[in-house]
């Protein structure tokens, strides 16, 4: 009976906290390729990675909230806060990359993306709950 709970608490576990895991192993891989294996997009090439680096990043965090549990009080703000911890792991990690190193800048799109990511995943809860809420005519 006991190891039953433990695989059930295991599973649950697994389940909030996959995606999280899942998307962190994804950045690393990509943050660990050097100049050289990273494709180029011509004049697209920053706007396209850095338009990366915040969907990566928002999808951290939304991860980060399934993971901490959206009902929590104050879990976006702890998703958000993870999600920029983990960017600036991440520059940290870059600068043992051959080719690569730690940007600032690249920190705050990663901030910006977890926002955006987080306020995409509001917004249209917060106004379909509020929608619910109205008086029916």
């Amino acid at each position: 009976m006991r190891s039953v709970k433990k695989t059930h608490r295991i599973q649950q576990l697994i389940l909030r906290w996959g995606p999280a895991v899942l998307v962190m192993a994804v950045i690393f891989a990509f943050s660990s390729r050097t100049p050289g294996q990273v494709p180029t997009f011509g004049p697209y090439d920053a706007l396209l990675k850095k338009l990366s680096h915040m969907v990566g990043y928002a999808l951290l965090a939304v991860a980060y909230l399934h993971g901490i549990g959206r009902e929590k009080p104050r879990a976006p703000a702890w998703a958000w806060l993870l999600a920029v911890a983990y960017g600036i792991t991440d520059e940290f990690h870059q600068s043992f990359v051959p080719g690569r190193g730690p940007l600032l800048w690249d920190v705050g799109i990663d901030s910006l993306g977890a926002l955006f990511g987080l306020l995409l995943w509001f917004i249209p809860r917060t106004q379909a709950r509020n929608r619910q809420s109205l008086p029916r005519s």
